[in-house]
């Protein structure tokens, strides 16, 4: 199935009537192209949220394809990573190739890290563009809407490009018009710093009218793959309202952690890793991690499909661990249902998914048939303090469930 057709079948559903309606359409056409350059979920969280044991078979969303690298350094038997988007497989690939084949840690922390010099499209053509599939290689050297092709992405900062990219960007202009300077919080040096420039420069914002009209509207969100029924979610959780939900959730990012220990923080404020400090790198380019994902680079499979229909060809008990992202607050009560009867087919014993939610509560408890989610367990307490780990802070809640 083409992308178009995948998504259009995750995000129309069974809720997908009245004015909801056309806001669904809306999103589906809109999330048809490349959205996060960069994944917005820890890796940390999850591996400490998985305990991987040596050998184990992994099943998880691309999306920018971060996380599925960095859970190669736990030597798994296999990860398998799966997108409706292929858009977001072709990301992973290039990074995969990427990190195969180019021929030291220092070319890939070049192409992959920096993402922005001339020496990159000479890198892509000598040693990835070989090496690519075909739908991949089409993908790249395909033009975008200006007429470039899109492999020089690399050579021009390639995580401010895509959906989420541009509009990091654009908040970034936006909140210099009004006033406020997101960058102040990048040049910080403590935390304590950062809390300061945080209330100076950026909280303020929030209370600005236009900001609080644009938090109000879910299409403003598309750009973060907030689809309308995540921004209902996170509508009925926000106390005080969508504006002061967002600023939370912006402290946290800029103040919870140090930001040259958060690759998240450092996309968001700097809108670049710094390269020279590996703390501020994802974990997959880190140079402690290189050898080990290098050395488990085959160990990971590309799947342009849906996540029901990947799980539906796979064996009993065949999987240990599982990670949906956010993907199920796009579901309806059928879809997740659907979702749930392969993944409780599929696990191994012991089994355990990680899922994040737009809103703080997970929806297995109100959506899933008795019987099926006896077979799991999860711990609310353990939940908050996954969530409090989760340095990309854009989250309202992260869960874990246990086979029993």
């Amino acid at each position: 199935m083409t992308t178009k057709a995948l998504i259009d079948a995750a995000v129309l559903n069974s809720t997908t009537t009245g004015s909801k309606g056309l806001a669904d359409r809306l999103f589906a056409l809109w999330f048809n192209r490349l959205v996060y350059a960069q994944i917005w979920e820890d890796p940390l969280s999850d591996l400490a949220a998985l305990q991987l044991k040596e050998g184990a078979h992994i099943l998880t969303i691309s999306s920018g394809g971060c996380n599925s690298l960095a859970y190669l350094s736990a030597n798994p038997g296999a990860v398998h990573a799966v997108d409706l988007n292929a858009a977001h497989l072709a990301t992973l690939d290039i990074k995969r190739t990427a990190l195969r084949h180019l021929p030291s840690y220092d070319d890939a922390l070049a192409f992959l890290g920096n993402a922005d010099a001339s020496e990159n499209a000479a890198r892509y053509e000598k040693w990835i563009a070989p090496h690519l599939s075909e739908d991949t290689r089409d993908y790249w050297e395909g033009r975008d809407l200006l007429g470039r092709k899109r492999y020089r992405y690399f050579t021009d900062h390639f995580y401010r490009h895509g959906l989420l990219g541009n509009f990091i960007g654009f908040s970034h202009s936006l909140v210099r018009l009004l006033g406020g300077n997101l960058g102040k919080v990048a040049q910080a040096t403590s935390l304590e710093e950062q809390q300061a420039a945080f209330d100076k420069y950026v909280a303020p914002i929030f209370d600005n009218a236009l900001i609080r009209f644009l938090s109000n509207r879910p299409a403003v969100l598309y750009s973060l793959g907030i689809p309308p029924s995540q921004f209902d979610a996170i509508r009925r959780d926000a106390e005080g309202g969508m504006s002061a939900n967002f600023r939370e959730r912006m402290r946290r990012l800029a103040c919870d952690w140090p930001i040259q220990e958060n690759c998240f923080a450092m996309q968001a404020f700097a809108r670049r890793y710094d390269t020279n400090v590996q703390s501020s790198l994802p974990l997959y380019l880190q140079r402690e991690h290189y050898e080990s994902i290098h050395s488990q680079i085959d160990q990971l499979h590309l799947h342009h499909t849906t996540l029901t229909d990947f799980l539906h060809d796979q064996p009993h008990h065949s999987l240990d661990a599982y990670l949906f992202l956010d993907a199920q607050d796009w579901m309806d009560q059928a879809q997740i249902t659907a979702l749930w009867e392969e993944v409780t087919r599929t696990a191994a014993t012991g089994a355990r998914v990680v899922f994040r939610t737009g809103g703080t509560t997970s929806p297995l408890e109100r959506m899933l048939p008795a019987k099926l989610l006896a077979a799991w367990r999860t711990d609310t307490e353990q939940n908050r303090h996954l969530h409090a780990t989760d340095r990309s802070a854009i989250y309202g809640g992260m869960h874990l469930y246990e086979r029993v």
